[in-house]
């Protein structure tokens, strides 16, 4: 009792101090707010930047509460003469036990406070309320010029800078259409994603179930076919299942642009959630196993590649699975492998159940898989593989050599140690997604503009139009002449033409060179300046 009675009353120290330090009282500190509070643990600077480096793991720009006291445990780690670095909070620390810092002027803080409290800005003799403008940015029109002083972290920058300078351009040319559809609030603030694929019953379900240490909501395991369906599993309050319809409906998700592929693509998605520490950083997308043959396009009533190009986008981490028994890649798992194009740093490929196999059987199927994927992976350097048995049954010790053992053992803890950094690194990765989505858009508005130039003003046009869908490759090429662009940026022509066939291209717009002009001042200087203003503030 007295332990947890200790605890309680250093939440509530670590709560004062955290609104003591929170300057704008929004619930983050920023880099200006923590420089003047962990001024007065009078830490050198070097242990304060990397102090800060600890504590804002995720490299938002800013800690919230939990960070926070993380922060301060370091602090009273450095005042005890503990060297700070990344495995202190893990390895040599019982957490629970360390006691709050020494604050030097603590109390003059207070009182400063306290002053500025009991006195509040007025106008005409009516206390005002401090107001944050960044949960109105999607539901209402932004003002022109928004400073980033009121921006309070990356991801609120991003989400200004595509309401202010990207989305405009992309409603002006119907992006949203053939490319991906508009962002909303959630797709910026969704956790990190990682998405499972791979033929049926190569261990994908078991794979998530590895992670968690048990079952979740709706997981079936077998031999044949049994997950025949897209299942996002996810945190949440208690153990449910959700239908597809109600979360592409749920504005608190990111998943409402799934509705565009329709009812019958809904009823085969679902959600599972459950309180889980893991699914708290991560959340999975377990799908459906690509069949062989002919079935996969006459059994399913949905674009499944369609589907899987969607997920693909928005994941920061794609497993491609395969089994020693399973290493031949059908037309449909090309097909799939093929949708992929443009997210490939986030392919990993895991050799699954290869204590199935003897060592000299799992050095030809590891060779065979890379054989296989050097076919279907257009890339020159070779890929990464995993190999392992991700599933809680022991391993077969008179099957498997004491050095497969060690090597799954180590390559085990690889593949959990790159999970494991999603979090860490999802900030970077959205920054990343958000360039590519500006620069996609960019060359969108220029082919569109393009073709609209080429349509006759008065006389002929269905005929123009159907000889721009004829040689849109050629049209692609002098877009790409013309403004300098790698062919490589350009999207899928066979599904550009598919999406045009539906549009009157007389209907686009022309050109707006003031578009673009925002469009690059955005990547040239606000976007450098956004991170300029949230990296570590003891550079």
């Amino acid at each position: 009792m007295k332990t947890e009675s200790r605890s309680k009353e250093e939440t509530k120290t670590y709560q004062e101090w955290f609104d003591l330090a929170d300057s704008d009282g929004d619930g983050r500190i920023s880099g200006n707010d923590a420089t003047n509070f962990f001024a007065l643990s009078n830490l050198s600077r070097s242990q304060l930047k990397q102090l800060w480096a600890l504590a804002d793991v995720k490299r938002q720009g800013f800690l919230g509460f939990t960070e926070f006291v993380t922060a301060m445990q370091l602090v009273s780690l450095a005042q005890a003469g503990h060297e700070l670095n990344s495995d202190i909070l893990k390895t040599q620390i019982d957490k629970e036990n360390i006691k709050p810092p020494v604050l030097d002027g603590l109390e003059a803080l207070v009182a400063q406070k306290s002053l500025a409290i009991s006195a509040p800005p007025e106008v005409n003799g009516t206390p005002q309320p401090q107001v944050f403008p960044t949960n109105r940015w999607f539901g209402s029109k932004s003002s022109k010029k928004l400073s980033l002083n009121s921006v309070t972290s990356i991801i609120d920058g991003l989400k200004r800078l595509y309401i202010e300078r990207l989305k405009p351009l992309e409603v002006a040319y119907q992006y949203n259409d053939f490319v991906s559809p508009l962002l909303t609030n959630t797709d910026f603030d969704a956790k990190p994603m990682v998405m499972l694929l791979g033929q049926y019953s190569t261990g994908k379900t078991t794979f998530i179930k590895h992670l968690l240490k048990c079952d979740y909501p709706g997981a079936h395991v077998g031999p044949e076919p049994t997950t025949d369906r897209f299942v996002v599993v996810m945190s949440g309050p208690d153990e449910r299942s959700i239908p597809g319809n109600t979360i592409a409906v749920d504005a608190d998700m990111p998943f409402g642009g799934l509705t565009t592929f329709g009812g019958s693509f809904l009823s085969k998605f679902q959600c599972s959630q459950m309180p889980h520490p893991l699914l708290d950083e991560v959340t999975f997308v377990d799908t459906p196993g690509v069949l062989s043959g002919e079935k996969q396009r006459t059994q399913r009533s949905y674009d499944f590649t369609g589907v899987v190009s969607w997920f693909a986008a928005k994941c920061d981490l794609i497993l491609l699975l395969f089994d020693p028994h399973k290493l031949d890649i059908s037309d449909e798992f090309k097909r799939v492998i093929a949708c992929l194009r443009g997210n490939d740093d986030k392919i990993r490929v895991v050799l699954n159940k290869a204590d199935q196999v003897n060592t000299q059987q799992l050095m030809r199927v590891y060779g065979a898989l890379m054989w296989s994927l050097g076919k279907v992976l257009n890339t020159p350097e070779v890929t990464r593989v995993y190999i392992g048995s991700f599933n809680d049954k022991p391993m077969d010790e008179g099957f498997v050599s004491p050095l497969g053992q060690d090597l799954f053992e180590k390559e085990q803890n690889n593949l959990l140690a790159d999970l494991m950094d999603i979090p860490k690194k999802a900030c970077d990765r959205r920054i990343n997604e958000f360039v590519k989505r500006a620069r996609s858009a960019k060359i969108h508005a220029y082919i569109i503009s393009h073709l609209k130039k080429e349509m006759p003003a008065i006389m002929g046009k269905a005929k123009a139009q159907q000889r721009l869908l004829d040689n849109l490759e050629e049209e692609f090429a002098k877009v790409q002449r013309e403004f300098h662009l790698p062919a490589g940026d350009f999207p899928n022509v066979e599904h550009f033409r598919e999406v045009l066939s539906g549009y009157s291209i007389d209907k686009f717009e022309k050109l707006k060179p003031k578009m673009i002009q925002a469009v690059d001042d955005m990547l040239g200087y606000e976007i450098p300046e956004l991170l300029k203003k949230f990296r570590n503030p003891y550079d």
